[in-house]
């Protein structure tokens, strides 16, 4: 079966299933198992997660598709990484799926990586180095991060698609355009499942905050028709409301079926929460239940 086939329509990507204390894999993997069960499709591992990290999840499910939203192409020799990629499918049935972005030039050593300055070259020469390694990984089984039209072009041609981040659903539709009908196109879908809609946008400021200072997020938004005023003071109104989705669950079906229908084939739900005290949940349970049940996990 294809991959956008068992991705499902519906992941969740989520921080909080990177587990780099193994102290934290028991939790993180029983979390796994629930999200199985509830029927989403894929579970997506954010915060640059290594490629290990996707074993708690994989040896706690048995049918759900596990990606790695992004492992950094900074972080790991190709060859290293497409050996361990056909160990991993080997032993879980051909569930894992390779995720793979630049990054960020503000979050990298350029002295330890001085391609940094060359993000798109080097993304090419990766994906070369994974094509011609010793285990290959075949295009079928990697998606990269993209959002402009470049890496979209790469995403297409030599991947199975493109996994977006902190995008709308206009973005969405310029790159299916980009994309054409056939790569998959999984953008990551940020909610705040909160009614109170000041509260909710508070949660989701304080969130945004850590991307408003990444050129990459910025020259996105511009292309979507933001401006400067926008990324003060944490995002201004028009961008919260247009990158996240507040509200109750019907305000989040009605924020996913515009995705959908921009041209979106599967949705990596992101939760963000906080608790009473204002700090970050991790494994926001009680959040996905809810959306298990409000959102269409099947086509």
């Amino acid at each position: 079966m294809a991959f956008n086939k068992r991705l499902g329509r519906v992941g969740i990507w989520s921080m909080g299933l990177n587990a780099t204390d193994p102290a934290r894999n028991g939790e993180v993997g029983e979390a796994a198992a629930e999200l199985e069960e509830l029927g989403f499709g894929t579970l997506w591992i954010g915060g640059s997660p290594a490629i290990d990290q996707a074993v708690p999840l994989l040896a706690n499910t048995s049918r759900v598709t596990v990606g790695t939203s992004i492992i950094r192409i900074w972080d790991q020799p190709a060859a290293e990484l497409a050996a361990r990629h056909v160990e991993l499918n080997t032993t879980y049935d051909g569930r894992f799926l390779l995720g793979l972005g630049v990054s960020h030039s503000e979050t990298i050593d350029k002295g330890d990586h001085p391609l940094v300055a060359r993000p798109y070259s080097a993304f090419k020469e990766y994906l070369t180095a994974l094509d011609t390694a010793d285990t290959p990984v075949p295009r079928e089984q990697r998606a990269i991060a993209a959002l402009g039209p470049k890496m979209l072009e790469l995403a297409r041609d030599r991947t199975l698609g493109a996994l977006p981040y902190l995008t709308t659903p206009e973005h969405t539709a310029a790159a299916r355009e980009a994309l054409g009908p056939d790569a998959l196109l999984a953008p990551e879908f940020k909610v705040v499942l909160d009614p109170d809609i000041e509260r909710a946008r508070a949660v989701a400021r304080g969130y945004l905050t850590f991307y408003l200072a990444l050129a990459n997020y910025r020259k996105s938004w511009l292309r979507s028709g933001f401006t400067e005023a926008d990324f003060a003071d944490g995002g201004s109104n028009r961008l919260l409301d247009a990158v996240f989705a507040l509200g109750d669950a019907t305000a989040v079906r009605r924020r996913a079926d515009e995705y959908r229908a921009a041209g979106a084939d599967h949705l990596a739900v992101q939760v963000v929460a906080a608790d009473d005290q204002g700090n970050p949940v991790a494994l926001p349970l009680p959040q996905w239940r809810t959306l298990a049940e409000t959102l269409p996990l099947e086509d």
